[in-house]
């Protein structure tokens, strides 16, 4: 069993290097927020992957609370760097 625990950590690091390149080397500034939700992404799960490796299950508040601020965070940058199309009057187009 400690084989598949060893894949899951080789897997989720090999993820977290190769979207910490992509938030470094993003070229414009949604590029990097989407990778940087996909960093707390993979964080959850390698969080997660502990909970069910140790069998403890106290570290599962810590995901949820982290996820809600991930998702805030996200959505309020979003909201302020995507122009709002309504108050400059051009209605559908983007």
């Amino acid at each position: 069993m400690n084989v598949v625990w060893m894949i899951a950590a080789v897997m989720l690091a090999a993820a977290a290097w190769i979207t910490m390149f992509r938030l470094l080397a993003g070229p414009g500034t949604l590029d990097r927020l989407v990778a940087l939700d996909t960093l707390v992404a993979v964080a959850m799960c390698a969080v997660g992957t502990w909970a069910a490796y140790s069998r403890d299950s106290t570290v599962v508040y810590g995901i949820a609370a982290l996820s809600l601020i991930a998702f805030v965070g996200s959505v309020s940058v979003t909201r302020f760097r995507v122009p709002d199309t309504e108050t400059r009057g051009d209605r559908g187009r983007l």
